[in-house]
């Protein structure tokens, strides 16, 4: 991914929206339920010894047309609030770039969001992937600034961030350390 967004082809995809209710568990019927009435899903997965915990979306790149986003190591109650706030401005028409700093999206801290390469979907968005079938989506990490506003990949940056938000990109977050 390259910065740019590339809509789903809604009238092509097939996703579990399409699956028969009887086949479904009903784990499976909620989050489809939930996606039918509210156009997203969030799925929280709590911190262990492998990795901090972290949030991501199902949903948005079907109804929106806009990449799923995964966020680490913020409360489960504020990642919920700020997707549900980038769903709102996004439906509305805002638009959000890649790789550049946005403001008003977490308290007085800008965030950036960054592609995630399928090959790592695997590893994060097991229920996006249940959904859409495979990896026919495209997904994007929101990363956060340090208490000082400095990101993992600028000089400065708090270690205790950058371990709380690990590297999905292809290399360098993206290439913005390069820059």
């Amino acid at each position: 991914m390259d910065g740019t967004v590339r809509g789903c082809e809604t009238d092509r995809m097939r996703t579990a929206l399409d699956a028969a209710p009887e086949t479904l568990d009903r784990h499976e019927r909620k989050f489809v339920e939930n996606i039918r009435e509210h156009g997203w899903f969030h799925t929280s997965v709590f911190k262990d010894k492998e990795g901090p915990g972290f949030g991501f979306t199902t949903g948005f790149w079907l109804t929106l047309n806009f990449p799923e986003i995964l966020v680490f190591s913020i409360k489960k109650e504020d990642a919920h609030d700020t997707f549900w706030h980038l769903f709102r401005e996004i439906r509305r028409g805002y638009v959000f770039e890649l790789r550049k700093p946005i403001g008003n999206v977490i308290a007085s801290s800008d965030v950036v969001l960054i592609p995630i390469p399928t090959r790592r979907l695997k590893d994060y968005c097991g229920w996006s992937r249940w959904f859409y079938g495979g990896d026919g989506f495209q997904c994007v990490q929101l990363v956060w600034p340090d208490a000082k506003g400095v990101f993992p990949w600028q000089p400065g940056a708090d270690a205790r961030f950058v371990d709380a938000q690990p590297d999905l990109s292809e290399a360098d977050w993206g290439g913005l350390r390069l820059q």
